[in-house]
């Protein structure tokens, strides 16, 4: 409250994050249903590491065109590759963590089961998120 009794408005970066999180935890949430359905699926045929990548680079288009359409309200095909490609280096922090998880695992518990791969990824993805938006946010749609 201001002193002549009006609320405070929060400063404009504070209101555009509080607008956006919402959003961005949404799609998070589904990208990471898809991307580990997608994994499952892919390792009925192929190992886990290929499996990962898969299932990440799917998932990874499908949740930056989410981002730039609905947490940053970027719409029509303007910008759409450059965006792609910015967020292909959130890709490959995913990838980085998600494939480390999963040699950790294979390191550790050679026999993991696919519960316990999952589990490890679902910790690595939840890492991944966090770089994922910290750099959509200030360098992919810096200024949204």
């Amino acid at each position: 409250m201001t002193f002549t009794g009006e609320p405070t408005r929060p400063p404009r970066q504070r209101r555009a994050l509080l607008r956006q999180l919402p959003s961005f935890l949404v799609i998070g949430v589904l990208s990471t249903l898809f991307y580990l359905g997608l994994f499952v699926l892919a390792r009925w045929f192929t190992g886990a590491q290929a499996a990962n990548l898969i299932a990440l680079a799917v998932s990874a288009v499908a949740n930056t065109a989410a981002n730039r359409r609905f947490t940053f309200g970027i719409t029509g095909s303007e910008g759409a590759l450059r965006h792609q490609l910015q967020g292909a280096v959130a890709f490959l922090i995913g990838l980085g963590l998600s494939s480390g998880a999963l040699a950790l695992l294979d390191a550790f518990v050679p026999d993991a089961s696919r519960p316990v791969e999952l589990a490890g990824l679902i910790v690595a993805n939840g890492l991944a998120t966090v770089a994922r938006f910290l750099l959509l946010k200030t360098w992919v749609f810096r200024g949204r």
